[in-house]
């Protein structure tokens, strides 16, 4: 609601709608609790054969892939063909993935190079950010999907993320991703790290310096923290 200074205020959301953590969340738009078989079971199958198997791989991340590749090329069409070429490139390279580690992370990590590549041979021009800090909780809320809202509470939050959308616009491709892989995604500090192939320190600045430009963008559409 709008406050006495007429900026809207973000409310401190619930224990329900905090996000899952890094290794609670493998990504946004799958279930918590999935049923059916693992991803490492999937891609043992595929591994052995079976294409049936990849394309259950396929539904059950083209949706987070294809989201974070939009949000950082800005374009749909091409937000389209660079996740069909990151499931394809993730089909030839399965034969080198760890079993060890998650498969989003890896997976994460073949779309993050596959949409740097695109984004240097398209020489996107970003600018720069400086401003103040902002709420990692409400950050969290307002970037994870849920659908357990009213209509008012609904309606509010659908003019949040329109100023969010155009806010993470303004922010530089790198800074843009990592924070999407934290607050939407749940990627711990260490996938980050792993996912962009940056030190553990890099991740954290680009972080904070995403998470105060946010802010500050935020604030001048009328949005206080």
């Amino acid at each position: 609601e709008p406050s006495g200074d007429g900026r809207r205020q973000m409310t401190k959301p619930s224990d329900r709608d905090a996000p899952r953590g890094g290794a609670a969340g493998e990504a946004a738009g799958t279930s918590a609790a999935r049923s059916g078989p693992s991803d490492s079971e999937l891609v043992a199958a595929t591994l052995a054969g079976s294409h049936d198997a990849y394309g259950d791989l396929v539904r059950r991340y083209e949706r987070p892939v294809l989201g974070l590749i939009l949000r950082m090329v800005r374009n749909r069409g091409e937000a389209e063909e660079l996740a069909q070429d990151v499931f394809l490139k993730a089909f030839d390279r399965l034969a080198s993935y760890d079993q060890g580690r998650k498969f989003s992370s890896w997976l994460f990590k073949v779309a993050h190079n596959a949409t740097i590549d695109h984004l240097r041979r398209r020489r996107l021009v970003t600018v720069p950010l400086e401003s103040p800090d902002d709420d990692e909780v409400q950050l969290a809320d307002v970037l994870a999907e849920s659908d357990s809202r009213g209509p008012e509470e609904s309606a509010v939050r659908g003019e949040l993320m329109r100023a969010i959308e155009a806010a993470l616009g303004e922010l530089r491709p790198a800074h843009r991703e990592v924070l999407l892989l934290r607050f939407r995604h749940g990627c711990s500090y260490e996938e980050l790290a792993e996912i962009t192939g940056l030190p553990l320190g890099t991740v954290k600045t680009h972080l904070h310096r995403a998470r105060r430009r946010l802010a500050k963008s935020l604030e001048e559409r009328g949005w206080s923290p």
